[in-house]
C-alpha cells in the first residue's frame, strides 16, 4: 500500500495540468477508489483533493510571481476555467489573491511534495480477528453530523444524551447478534474523511433480519460480508482514535486486506462510569486486496 501511495503522489505531479482520475489510478495500482482515498487522508492528515489543490496552487504561484503569462493561461493551464474560479482556489491556499502576489512577490504557501515510509515498529501488539457474518440490521436512532478528528464529538454526544435513559436499555434489549451491546455506527462517510464533512452516526445495536423492529426507529440494512475486528482498551474516545491511526500506518500495509464501503461500528463492551475509559471492539468492513 505504501507503494501505491507513493505512485499516486507522483501521478499527481504528472497530472497538475490537467484531469486527475482517481478511479482510474486506483484501478491501475490494483487497489479500489474508496480504499486508497481513506488510506492517503488517515497518512497524509489531509483529503487527497486538498493535496491535490495545494500542489497545484503551489506550482501556479510560481508561474504567477515569474509574470511571465496573463493569469488566465495559467488558470487554464492548471485546470481552471476563469480566472475568478482560479483566484478563489488560490486564496484559499496562499490566503491571498494571484494579483496580490503578483505585485507584491507574497506570501506564499508552500505544500511539498509528500512521501511515504512506513516503519512498524512493533512496540504494540493488535489484538485483531477477521470475520465472516451473515447478513444483519442496525436499528436505533439515527443522526447527521460533522465528522471531528479529535477528541469528543460534541455533536454525537448532544445525540445521544437527547435520549431518555430508558431508551437505552430498551436498545439493548432488542439487540441479539454479533456486535454485541450498544453500538456507535458511522455510515455515508466521505471516502477522503475530511474534517467537517457530513456522515450519518446511529445509536443502536445490531438484530438479525428476522427481528421484529419497534416503530420510529431507523434501520440500516447490512449484507452478509467480511469484517476485521480490532480490540481496544485505555482511555476514550483517544485510544479508539489511535487505533484507527495505526490501521492506516501499520494493520493494512501488512495484511492483505483492503478498506470497502459500509458503516463502521464501535462496540463498547465495559466503561467507567464516567467513560473517560473503555473497552472496545472497532469492526471495519473489509475485502481481499
Amino acid at each position: 500500500m505504501i507503494a501505491a501511495l507513493n505512485r499516486l503522489v507522483d501521478l499527481v505531479e504528472e497530472s497538475l495540468a490537467s484531469d486527475f482520475d482517481v478511479k482510474e489510478v486506483a484501478r491501475t495500482l490494483g487497489t479500489t477508489e474508496y480504499h486508497l482515498r481513506r488510506m492517503f487522508s488517515s497518512l497524509a492528515g489531509m483529503p487527497l483533493s486538498e493535496y491535490l489543490r495545494r500542489r497545484r496552487m503551489t506550482v501556479a504561484a510560481a508561474a504567477v510571481v515569474r509574470g511571465e503569462e496573463d493569469l488566465l493561461t495559467i488558470a487554464v493551464r492548471h485546470g481552471y476555467g476563469s480566472t475568478e474560479a482560479f483566484g478563489r482556489a488560490f486564496r484559499a491556499v496562499h490566503g491571498v489573491s494571484p494579483g496580490q502576489v503578483r505585485h507584491a512577490g507574497g506570501p506564499l504557501r508552500t505544500q511539498p511534495q509528500l512521501r511515504f515510509r512506513l516503519t512498524v515498529e512493533g512496540s504494540e501488539r493488535m489484538e485483531t480477528r477477521i470475520v465472516d457474518h451473515r447478513e444483519f440490521r442496525l436499528v436505533g436512532h439515527a443522526a447527521r453530523v460533522p465528522l471531528v478528528h479529535q477528541g469528543i464529538n460534541p455533536h454525537i454526544r448532544q445525540h445521544i444524551t437527547a435520549l431518555p435513559t430508558e431508551e437505552h436499555q430498551r436498545l439493548k434489549a432488542l439487540g441479539d447478534t454479533e456486535p454485541a451491546g450498544l453500538l456507535a455506527v458511522t455510515d455515508d462517510l466521505d471516502p477522503d474523511r475530511a474534517e467537517g464533512s457530513a456522515l450519518t452516526y446511529l445509536h443502536g445495536v445490531a438484530v438479525s433480519p428476522d427481528t421484529p423492529v419497534p416503530d420510529g426507529l431507523d434501520i440500516i440494512k447490512v449484507p452478509a460480508s467480511r469484517w476485521v475486528v480490532l480490540r481496544t482498551a485505555g482511555p476514550h474516545p483517544q485510544t479508539l482514535q489511535k487505533t484507527w491511526a495505526t490501521t492506516a500506518t501499520e494493520w493494512f500495509p501488512s495484511n492483505p486486506w483492503r478498506l470497502r464501503p459500509g458503516p463502521e461500528i464501535v462496540a463498547v463492551l465495559e466503561h467507567t462510569d464516567d467513560f473517560s475509559a473503555a473497552t472496545c471492539e472497532l469492526w471495519l468492513p473489509v475485502e481481499p486486496a
